[in-house]
């Protein structure tokens, strides 16, 4: 079981609310996935679950997704400032992966990665810090929306250049492979970034040296403002880094996510690279600059909200099963945002860092000189220290 599983921030307590307390298995239908390049591997079609772990899922994601309403108002209230991308609609994807794997993987994503942050351990007060600037946040107010990082869970950013993480998620793995560690490296990038020549150049690299690097596609349909049958020649980006076998499947349902990351996991770890297309969908525009409704229809936005929201799909999983009423998910959901509330109010109170904190974190050691470079002249004068 995932670490992150394992921590108690946000298991609910049945038997402290008088839910149906069972350890009895729920089984779980998942949908047909596609295969590419797999001949001969069964994917997974069926899963089981229980009333603790149904319940875990369903706080974790509906705090991701209140976590981030709070953040879009924040933003529009000008107590963020710069670039925000936000994630609710593919929880399910951020939950499902940490499900499958543990804290000893690695992960890199692109901008769009608060969610991540959170599974791999940041607290709700350390996200909305990091975007209001404030030295209590992740990165001590220096990174923002886009870079995020948390060493001690392995998780590398957080990255704002399109594309760009899908090298060093390579790299990620090519350093597992060399310590010979049994774990993987867990590379995110949207459709947008698909078309990017960095990712066919690692991926090649990858392929050549089996690297354990599993490429996760979250394709939510629009790359910025274009949607996918207008920006890509082939959309079947689970087979666009052939030979690399692939996998492509709804990724709304936390489990269908969860069950393929597991055999993922297991294949890359044997074999090599794999790719996943993980179909999602977003609910905000690209970013806090984008309505979101220009190039696509809100009743568009409001039918997927309707039939295939991931949280939706939990919370119609616990009803089904008699695990909590709808009375009682409402309240966990209230619960819930009167947290993130004061989290807001605390957060406003925190400090902004200091000057002197400018140049902390800009060298390895505190006080260490920078090399010498070619054709650079350091003018000591506007420099502390003697350094930039």
């Amino acid at each position: 079981m995932n670490t992150f599983v394992k921590k108690t921030r946000g298991i609910v307590s049945l038997a402290t609310r008088g839910f149906a307390s069972s350890s009895g298995a729920i089984k779980i239908k998942l949908l047909p996935a596609d295969g590419f390049n797999l001949e001969g591997r069964k994917l997974p079609t069926e899963t089981e679950t229980n009333a603790e772990e149904l319940l875990h899922y369903f706080k974790e994601m509906s705090m991701m997704r209140r976590m981030e309403i709070a953040l879009d108002n924040l933003y529009k209230a000008r107590e963020i400032r710069g670039f925000c991308h936000l994630y609710d609609g593919q929880e399910s994807i951020a939950m499902g992966i940490e499900a499958g794997v543990t804290f000893e993987d690695c992960l890199i994503t692109a901008y769009r990665d608060h969610c991540q942050a959170y599974c791999r351990g940041d607290s709700v007060h350390q996200i909305i810090a990091e975007l209001m600037g404030k030295r209590t946040g992740s990165t001590n107010g220096k990174g923002g929306s886009m870079h995020f990082y948390r060493k001690k869970t392995n998780f590398y950013g957080g990255h704002g250049i399109v594309g760009a993480q899908c090298a060093l998620g390579t790299g990620l793995a090519f350093a597992l492979k060399y310590q010979q560690k049994p774990n993987v490296a867990i590379t995110m990038y949207g459709d947008g970034a698909a078309n990017q020549g960095q990712l066919f150049e690692a991926a090649n690299m990858a392929a050549l040296w089996k690297l354990p690097v599993i490429y996760v596609c979250e394709n939510n349909h629009y790359a910025m403002g274009t949607s996918t049958a207008r920006g890509a020649a082939s959309t079947e980006y689970y087979k666009r880094l052939a030979p690399v076998p692939g996998i492509r499947f709804a990724a709304n349902n936390v489990f269908a996510v969860r069950e393929v990351t597991k055999f993922a996991k297991e294949y890359s770890i044997k074999e090599g690279p794999i790719c996943l297309e993980m179909q999602t969908y977003r609910y905000h525009g690209h970013s806090m600059s984008d309505p979101g409704v220009t190039y696509r229809k809100k009743t568009e936005i409001d039918e997927y909200r309707k039939t295939k929201d991931c949280i939706t799909l939990v919370k119609q999983l616990i009803i089904d099963n008699k695990v909590a009423t709808e009375d009682d998910l409402k309240d966990i959901e209230r619960t819930i945002k009167k947290e993130v509330d004061e989290t807001v109010e605390k957060v406003r109170a925190d400090p902004y860092p200091d000057e002197k904190d400018l140049t902390k974190d800009v060298y390895i050691n505190e006080g260490s000189q920078p090399q010498p470079i070619r054709g650079v002249e350091y003018i000591n004068s506007f420099l502390p220290n003697g350094f930039p």
